[in-house]
């Protein structure tokens, strides 16, 4: 069985493949400063709830990160509790994708993971929506290059920003008020937030397949996707697991360099 893992800065999505199937996932908050003992406790206790464990079961493990310290802490967690190396999407891991920005070091390897299930499933071109702390647009063209895409302030950090920078502004609950016209303080800014994010990833997505010059499917992903997808218009799929999905797929690339 595969253990994949996503370190992102808000949370660790993690889950569990026997075959091609996703079996068990999981999702926790992200401390940087934890050590590879408690990560260890932490994972083994998941495992535990679907009756798995580090040395029975799990023979593989792949992870892509955005936290540099969790990925040294995942990296020492496993080669003590696992015995084996774990695939790392990095540079120099091979992808399938041909990155086609101007520094291909410097894309967060979960947006390359996003993109590689994506063109995998829904083929290309495509546009991956990531909700998460930040937003992210991800293209992908037919003959699956990665060309590049936008990033934007995620939601939540919106919501903490007004509030933080403000006197008087609360922050809210980020569920979908009644009306785009707000009759209060905290619905003014839900409507913000809910709406004026869903417009957004709908202006985004228009303007990036003028660009293209044609169609493209558009895959939302994320954490806060549930939140915004039902007020979006040109989304074209929601897959809540594409990043787990992604690692998969690069762990059948890579697999037979780290066993060597």
């Amino acid at each position: 069985m595969l253990l994949a893992v996503n370190v992102g800065n808000t949370n660790t999505v993690l889950g569990v493949f026997r075959g091609t199937e996703l079996e068990w996932r999981w999702r926790i908050s992200t401390q940087p400063e934890r050590t590879a003992d408690e990560l260890a406790v932490i994972f083994g206790s998941l495992l535990e709830q679907a009756d798995l464990s580090f040395q029975r079961q799990i023979t593989g493990v792949v992870i892509s990160s955005v936290v540099p310290t969790s990925t040294t802490a995942l990296r020492d967690m496993i080669h003590r509790y696992f015995n084996f190396p774990p695939v790392v999407v990095e540079p120099g891991t091979r992808t399938g994708l041909s990155i086609q920005t101007d520094n291909p070091r410097e894309v967060g390897a979960d947006r390359i993971v996003n993109a590689v299930a994506a063109h995998s499933r829904y083929g290309g071109p495509c546009i991956v929506v990531d909700f998460g702390t930040a937003t992210t647009y991800d293209v992908v063209s037919e003959k699956g290059e990665f060309l590049g895409g936008a990033i934007a302030p995620g939601v939540q950090v919106s919501n903490v920003s007004l509030s933080s920078s403000t006197a008087r502004l609360p922050q809210v609950e980020l569920n979908a008020p009644p009306s785009v016209i707000g009759r209060n303080t905290a619905e003014s800014i839900q409507a913000a937030l809910i709406y004026g994010t869903a417009a957004e990833a709908d202006g985004m997505i228009e303007r990036i397949r003028k660009e293209l010059g044609g169609d493209a499917t558009v895959v939302a992903t994320g954490g806060l996707a549930p939140i915004i997808v039902p007020h979006c218009q040109f989304v074209d799929e929601y897959d809540p697991w594409l990043t787990l999905e992604g690692l998969r797929l690069i762990f059948e690339r890579n697999a037979n360099d780290v066993h060597d």
